[in-house]
């Protein structure tokens, strides 16, 4: 039985090529516009695949196509199979 304690999530996505458009714009604009960018789509993906407030993004990285989310072992079994989802990995501190 998957465990219901929410733990840090990092998701990793397929290919996107609006995401390489804009990581190429070395502008103060550039960087902006890939910021909002990928917020919005990190939190679509969210949106769409599991219940509004049973997970919290905690952020949205811009140099991969990724976010680290926390949520239930059962949710990351659920944002695997969501499209356009490459890997998703819990987080692994060392001690």
């Amino acid at each position: 039985m998957a465990s219901k304690q929410k733990e840090l999530y990092f998701v990793f996505m397929n290919f996107d090529p609006e995401y390489e458009r804009l990581r190429a714009d070395r502008t103060k604009r550039g960087a902006y516009e890939l910021d909002v960018y990928l917020s919005w789509k990190h939190d679509e993906l969210l949106a769409r695949t599991l219940q509004p407030g049973s997970y919290n993004k905690t952020l949205s990285l811009v140099i991969v196509d990724g976010f680290a989310v926390e949520i239930t072992d059962d949710q990351a079994k659920l944002l695997r199979s969501a499209t356009g989802v490459r890997v998703v990995e819990k987080n692994q501190e060392l001690a």
